[in-house]
């Protein structure tokens, strides 16, 4: 019942907020609350089912639970051109320009036969306020704990200056040397977005919006790994008893993480670069995705955990 009641509750909050993708040019945390509700990027499911060992003074038994996976937007990305100018509103004074992060932008001679480009953008990843819903909800024992938390900056690009504006020392990394190694996209499938490496706020690229989510993609890419050459703080959380945090972001890989755009459309569906949906430009050049993430879990039941059983999928 408690899993019923759950569902509703997801359903009605969602009525009115996200049945049709909006134009947006900036979001607000309300909004942001509200694009958390998306069941296409939930995508909960019974998994499988978990053994535990409960003993009191009058012996042990064991009790079982279910064992459930589900994504959680973990973080809002934000790839915008103008330095302090953030398009989730609320947070845009954590990246106010400073004495080595001022400017921003493309470089161009605005000409019209112009077919080539580098993009820069600035990049901040921070705690989505959509996992408030998900602490609301695990009294349920249906949602999973998230490695983040509301609000925190952990990853803002005006402070990853050496790294993020003249790519030491990752442009002297294989992956960064090597054609075709870590793309967003593939040159054989005719659909390369850009390259991961080296994770800096350049690209040549002639679409701007490909560009900031490869910009997107490059950051989630650092805070989902420890021991990065970069200022950010590591997103990530360790098994335990009944918990199975997702492993680092790889990219085109959807069962490890997925995208759902924010800014400049609102969307209630989530993805992975590349993909075929409609790609709106951003008129200032601010774009946001929200970055989610699988976890597994099932409720404690006693005191040892002796394992876990899932479904054939």
């Amino acid at each position: 019942m408690a899993l019923i009641r759950l569902h509703r509750l997801r359903r009605s909050l969602m009525l009115g907020a996200l049945a049709v993708s909006s134009p947006a040019l900036a979001i607000e945390t309300s909004t942001l609350v509200q694009s958390a509700l998306s069941e296409d990027c939930l995508e909960f499911q019974v998994v499988g089912i978990c053994f535990w060992l409960r003993c009191t003074s009058f012996g042990c038994d064991v009790e079982t639970s279910v064992k459930v996976r589900h994504f959680i937007p973990e973080t809002v990305v934000s790839s915008y051109s103008v330095t302090g100018q953030n398009p989730w509103t609320e947070v845009a004074s954590y990246s106010s320009p400073t004495g080595a992060a001022q400017d921003g932008g493309n470089s161009t001679t605005n000409h019209k036969r112009e077919n080539e480009m580098s993009i820069f953008k600035n990049v901040d990843v921070i705690g989505h306020p959509g996992t408030l819903l998900n602490e609301f909800a695990q009294s349920t024992g249906y949602i999973c704990d998230s490695a983040t938390t509301p609000y925190v900056p952990y990853f803002l690009s005006v402070l990853d200056t050496v790294a993020w504006r003249f790519g030491i020392p990752e442009m002297a990394y294989p992956q960064a040397l090597i054609p075709g190694m870590r793309e967003v996209g593939g040159l054989l499938e005719g659909n390369t977005w850009g390259n991961v490496y080296p994770r800096e706020g350049f690209l040549h690229q002639v679409d701007d919006h490909k560009a900031s989510a490869v910009m997107a993609q490059r950051a989630g890419d650092i805070v989902t790994r420890t021991w990065q050459p970069h200022v950010y703080l590591p997103i990530t959380a360790n098994e335990k008893d009944g918990y199975w945090p997702p492993e680092p972001v790889v990219e085109g890989d959807i069962t490890n993480h997925k995208w759902q755009e924010l800014v400049p459309t609102l969307r209630d569906t989530c993805a992975v670069f590349p993909h075929d949906m409609t790609r709106d430009q951003a008129i200032d050049g601010g774009y946001a995705w929200a970055l989610w993430r699988p976890y597994s879990c099932c409720e404690r039941k006693g005191q040892t955990f002796l394992g876990s059983v899932d479904f054939a999928q």
